[in-house]
């Protein structure tokens, strides 16, 4: 009898370093599943998270913000979360400003589903977002067609290089304020999934994460492709920044950042209602 063919599984995730070490080992078939054949799909975090509300891919990279709107059809992985510990988003100008200055302006924002935005809103309520392809925010600040950027990617390595200067880094007011790292994307798994291969493609995630900390160097030369502006040895502060132990396991600080950020956004009139968030292993 012939055995099963594996299962299709599309995978999307943002066209980002961090996330192309994250999965060099599944993208490059250094691990394989006979029940699971992973297919990947590269979009921007706000078209992933738009797309998630209607259940497109089965495992999809979406901003911790976006959980409440999807988590009638995914579920949270506990292996792939970006997270800020210390560090995160960051509002640039091109000249000096005090966060007190930003109430009412033009800011540049990467979209409004992202945990970025989220956390910016809490902060200050007060201005008026422009939608901007993430990549295209420094831009915008030096044409002046926005008063402030809200960067997120690599662009918060690079940004000093365009002459502009930060305003805040939001997980760095996120710690101090909150004592937590600032939990910003994760890999959510679709809820119709069966169960086996919900925790096949819960191990595979996590070996691929395991597989390129141990092979660094490998992992690293692959994500380069998707190091916008960036020499190998700022790509791998990057990735050292946002792959780590808390992306290997969410273990008990993320989930608890999670639910406070989520239950901040709501009690702020930021999200709907409210949502517990829920993670598979």
């Amino acid at each position: 009898m012939p055995s099963a063919q594996p299962r299709e599984i599309t995978c999307a995730h943002s066209p980002d370093s961090d996330d192309a070490y994250m999965f060099w080992a599944l993208a490059t078939g250094r691990l394989t599943s006979p029940l699971v054949a992973v297919r990947h799909h590269l979009e921007d975090i706000e078209t992933l998270n738009r797309k998630a509300l209607d259940g497109v891919y089965e495992l999809t990279a979406i901003s911790y913000h976006a959980y409440p709107y999807v988590a009638d059809k995914y579920m949270l992985m506990a292996s792939g979360s970006s997270v800020g510990d210390g560090y995160g988003p960051m509002l640039i100008a091109s000249r000096p400003m005090e966060l007190s200055q930003i109430k009412g302006k033009r800011i540049a924002v990467p979209g409004r589903m992202t945990t970025a935005f989220l956390t910016l809103k809490l902060i200050e309520p007060d201005f008026t977002p422009v939608v901007t392809s993430f990549d295209r925010i420094p831009q915008a600040v030096a044409e002046g067609s926005v008063d402030v950027g809200l960067i997120i990617h690599e662009a918060q390595l690079t940004y000093s290089r365009g002459g502009h200067h930060l305003v805040l880094d939001l997980g760095d007011w996120w710690k101090k304020k909150h004592g937590l790292p600032l939990p910003l994307g994760a890999n959510a798994l679709r809820r119709d999934l069966p169960e086996d291969v919900r925790c096949e493609c819960c191990r595979l995630m996590r070996a691929s994460i395991e597989h390129a900390l141990a092979h660094r160097g490998e992992a690293l030369a692959y994500a380069m492709q998707f190091a916008r502006d960036m020499e190998q040895p700022l790509a791998d502060r990057f990735v050292g920044m946002y792959v780590n132990h808390h992306t290997v396991d969410c273990g008990e600080d993320v989930p608890k950042a999670a639910q406070l950020l989520l239950d901040l956004g709501y009690q702020a009139g930021l999200i709907p209602h409210r949502a517990a968030v829920e993670f598979v292993r």
